[in-house]
């Protein structure tokens, strides 16, 4: 999450009271300290896969704290094939995610032409609100890089549209990269 953004986003994470997910549809992100980790990775071909690390140690704790409390985390990416170098690194670290409680697939992009997709990356919490994530062609974080939207229509179509990718996407312990 974008340091402007992270305590709205850790808020209305830990409110949430039975289900967070994430829509994923860039095929290039380029935010943050996960930049210089994607660098790292694509220079030694090392993904730190420690959930212990730094790196990954808040967003393990974030993640067990809610699943712990009954709240389901999935995440579905939607994915270009063949993928990007930075497709290649996240599936090299989702392993992290899976363990920490998350469930995650992943959609080819061809077999997702006939649904209607927002037009960005999302969260939706407790079918209820929307948080919108908007990145620059880079995958930098765009500014503002959050916008929440609680109306029940587009809330509807948000999860309509995870829905539809998630009854189609694959398991992550059964996606092979291409």
């Amino acid at each position: 999450m974008p340091p402007s953004g992270e305590l709205r986003f850790n808020d209305l994470f830990e409110a949430a009271e039975h289900s967070a997910v994430h829509l994923e549809m860039r095929d290039v992100y380029g935010v943050g300290d996960e930049a210089d980790d994607f660098r790292h990775w694509q220079e030694t071909g090392w993904r730190d896969a420690d959930p212990d690390s730094a790196y990954w140690a808040p967003w393990v704790d974030l993640i067990s704290r809610a699943t712990s409390h009954g709240v389901e985390v999935r995440r579905a990416r939607v994915v270009s094939e063949p993928v990007t170098d930075y497709i290649r690194y996240e599936h090299a670290g989702t392993s992290v995610n899976v363990n920490a409680g998350e469930d995650v697939r992943w959609l080819a992009r061809r077999r997702a032409v006939d649904l209607m997709l927002p037009g960005c990356d999302l969260w939706i919490f407790d079918g209820s609100s929307v948080l919108f994530n908007h990145f620059t062609g880079e995958g930098n974080w765009a500014d503002p890089p959050l916008d929440l939207r609680t109306e029940p229509a587009v809330v509807k179509q948000c999860v309509d549209a995870f829905e539809a990718v998630w009854s189609r996407a694959t398991p992550h312990e059964l996606y092979e990269i291409h």
